[in-house]
């Protein structure tokens, strides 16, 4: 009953596409509301190849162009009408079922990590990806050093899962620097409260901690040394 609650909100169309004779591609839309969200989208294979951005009242193609994959005209404002048509829908099915309790799945911790091999003082991006929760979308909120980060941030249209559950991502664009830390929170109201994960620059970076440690060995090797050659002397004074 649950499952169908779900479908109920987020309406998901999906097919195989035989290419060829030996190349399969699957390819699903999306047109999904509630009271307060919308999402209308379209992907392949696992990649958003165009969404309807509501806020900024325009269809985006996060597809470089070299791709050759392009829309009709009245491609978004179709994305409005089946808004619309989704939002009745669901103020019928509420009326229906009473005003039916919302099945709700929190998100998975949060995972970090960096898209390129981190190297200090060059540009990098760091991605913080959630799946498993149910309804979209999620709030991402990012920090560095303890302070909130909103430069340099984005967000990605929530993909649903073959569950009807959904993922997202937000990515963070930075340069690593030593003794930086950064954090990613996720907010959600299946969640008692943000679920946040740490990542710090100095752990990622290779060979950190034995050249450290090996630094710090001979230091005091040679201070050891200093000390023997000192009291070597004195004692000879003494004499």
């Amino acid at each position: 009953m649950m499952k169908m609650m779900k479908m109920m909100v987020v309406l998901v169309l999906s097919c195989v596409l035989s290419v060829s004779a030996d190349v399969l591609h699957q390819d699903i839309a999306v047109t999904g509301c509630s009271a307060s969200d919308g999402e209308d989208m379209y992907g392949l294979d696992g990649e958003v190849m165009w969404y309807a951005d509501f806020k900024n009242k325009k269809g985006v193609e996060p597809v470089p162009d070299f791709v050759g994959i392009t829309y009709e005209e009245g491609t978004y404002q179709q994305a409005e009408a089946n808004q619309q048509i989704c939002r009745t829908n669901l103020e019928n099915h509420r009326k229906a079922f009473k005003d039916f309790p919302l099945e709700s799945d929190p998100p998975s911790s949060p995972v970090i990590y960096p898209r390129d091999e981190v190297e200090l003082e060059v540009k990098n991006t760091l991605i913080c990806h959630v799946t498993g929760f149910f309804p979209a979308p999620v709030k991402f909120s990012w920090t560095k050093n303890g302070q909130k980060v909103t430069e340099g941030t984005s967000v990605n249209v929530p993909f649903v899962n073959k569950d009807f559950t959904f993922n997202q991502f937000s990515k963070l664009d930075f340069t690593p620097q030593q003794g930086d830390i950064y954090s990613c929170s996720v907010t959600h109201p299946a969640l008692t409260e943000p679920q946040t994960r740490m990542w710090d620059v100095e752990k990622t970076l290779p060979g950190v901690g034995p050249a450290v440690f090996c630094g710090l060995g001979l230091t005091v090797g040679l201070l050891g040394v200093a000390a023997g050659t000192f009291f070597l002397i004195k004692g000879n004074e003494c004499r």
